[in-house]
């Protein structure tokens, strides 16, 4: 199958703030979002994109144009819904600080996929809408380009989290295991006997190994030799 570079956005001035932006409105990239968000196309420009599929959200397009800015060729953008932000619900535009105190709180630390935000969207439909998603692009770029594609996915956090969770055999009451920072750089390769998981929320290092293509057939025993340089 094709090669996913998942995305988080950068920082926006609500992360600093410690608010839940949800699906709100006019959230954008600040300074210190947009520097990450360069830093993290400047990694990727050592890699020729088939396509980078966006959530709809302001600061998920940001992010994508910084990437696409910087690649040689014209990659496929098409905006992907179901890799929008979860719907929060009443708890959209709250501080985290305050949402820590209602009886929701520890649910959502501990058992996930019990969760349905109140006036919004279950925990376990995010990750289901947007597991799907991913699956149906990567498969979609590997029958255009082959098997050698790569592609980038720009999304959120807890989006995020939940497909490397899937990618994992993880189940989603342990997703809180993993961290996904601003403007991060998360690897998956869908093979024909289960995903591989690359790289999990990077900041910096060199991608251009992934032009060179990955293996695809079974895991190595032992770990291999790694990835050759292009």
């Amino acid at each position: 199958m094709a090669t996913v570079i998942l995305v988080r956005h950068g920082r926006t001035t609500a992360n600093a703030t410690g608010l839940l932006a949800g699906r709100a409105d006019g959230v954008s990239l600040d300074q210190t979002g947009r520097e990450q968000a360069a830093l993290t196309a400047d990694r990727i420009s050592a890699v020729p994109v088939v396509g980078v599929v966006s959530s709809p959200l302001e600061r998920c397009l940001q992010t994508a144009r910084f990437i696409l800015d910087r690649q040689t060729g014209t990659p496929y953008a098409p905006v992907e819904l179901d890799l929008t932000e979860c719907d929060y619900g009443q708890w959209q535009g709250r501080l985290l600080s305050d949402l820590a105190t209602e009886d929701l709180w520890p649910v959502v630390q501990t058992q996930p996929s019990a969760v349905v935000f109140p006036g919004g969207e279950s925990m376990a439909a995010m990750q289901a809408r947007s597991v799907a998603a991913i699956r149906r692009h990567d498969a979609a770029f590997e029958a255009e380009h082959g098997p050698g594609a790569v592609w980038v996915a720009v999304s959120h956090g807890d989006v995020i989290k939940s497909i490397l969770a899937d990618a994992l055999g993880m189940h989603l009451d342990l997703f809180q295991r993993l961290n996904v920072g601003p403007a991060s750089v998360s690897i998956i390769r869908y093979g024909p006997h289960r995903p591989s998981v690359y790289a999990t929320n990077t900041d910096a290092g060199d991608l251009g190994w992934l032009s060179s293509g990955l293996h695809s057939g079974d895991a190595p025993v032992g770990g291999g030799a790694g990835q050759k340089a292009p």
